[in-house]
């Protein structure tokens, strides 16, 4: 597979993480009885396997890594962000304040990373604001 069509499915499946992810915090917010639905519990994790085998193999075709390149790096220590925030606001935060206060850390990680990506500067979107 080329590395062209791997990163059209990593973009793709970028969307699709960060949208479910929304959504299903708006539901948490509002107590929905839809966050407890299979699909909504099995769909997120379908995407973010996509997601990682796309990231993983698009690293091993460009030869670019985390830990050698600095916005890989950076992306890297995001994404661990976004998962604990992410699992706070979504199921482990004791109360409807802390999940929300979660939920916004794990909104700001997610933008966090994408600008990485967009910059390829650890900096995000401060790169280009820096100038």
């Amino acid at each position: 597979m080329s590395y062209l069509i791997l990163k059209h499915i990593h973009v793709t499946a970028v969307l699709l993480s960060g949208t479910g992810f929304f959504l299903r915090g708006l539901l948490m917010l509002n107590d929905s009885p839809l966050l407890g639905k299979r699909l909504l519990k099995v769909l997120p994790h379908v995407v973010d396997t996509v997601l990682l085998g796309s990231a993983l193999a698009m690293a091993v075709i460009s030869a670019q890594y985390p830990f050698v390149l600095p916005w890989l790096t950076a992306k890297f220590f995001g994404l661990l962000a976004y998962i604990v925030f992410g699992m706070m606001a979504l199921k482990r935060g004791r109360t409807k304040a802390q999940r929300a206060a979660w939920f916004v850390a794990a909104l700001a990680a997610f933008g966090y990373i994408v600008s990485v990506a967009l910059t390829r500067d650890p900096r995000g979107l401060l790169a280009v604001v820096a100038g």
